[in-house]
């Protein structure tokens, strides 16, 4: 009786979980690709979604996006770590622009043109060219 017990209790909270985490595709449109330009002032290495934020320049105005990454398990997989991007780095930022949220997006690629670094997300894996440490 125990067993069967476990396993339906395991499938209920499994369902549970899984309800909770978000599709990309339903927040971001793949249809509204942006490339930005920006300064990053904050990265944050958090579940279920490592995030930074940047500011751009939009002709005279600054304005601050918000860009989303891949799961922080798969990037510390591949070397990314909290240090990776820092206050002041200048990346080029290519991704999906949020639905509802039109600062927003879905970062499928990223590149910090002052070492060569990039990182980009392919598919249901992430590529990453960083130079690790940091």
């Amino acid at each position: 009786m125990r067993g069967p017990l476990t396993f339906a209790l395991v499938m209920t909270l499994g369902g549970v979980v899984a309800q909770g985490h978000h599709s990309i595709a339903a927040v971001y449109d793949r249809a509204r690709p942006v490339t930005l330009d920006g300064v990053v002032v904050e990265f944050a290495m958090v579940q279920p979604h490592p995030f930074l934020v940047v500011v751009v320049r939009d002709g005279g105005n600054v304005l601050r996006r918000r860009g989303e990454l891949d799961n922080r398990w798969e990037l510390e997989a591949i070397g990314m770590t909290a240090g990776t991007l820092k206050p002041g780095d200048r990346l080029v930022l290519r991704g999906s622009t949020g639905r509802t949220q039109p600062r927003t997006l879905y970062v499928l690629r990223l590149e910090r043109p002052a070492d060569g670094s990039w990182y980009e997300q392919v598919g249901m894996s992430p590529r990453i060219g960083f130079v690790r440490g940091g």
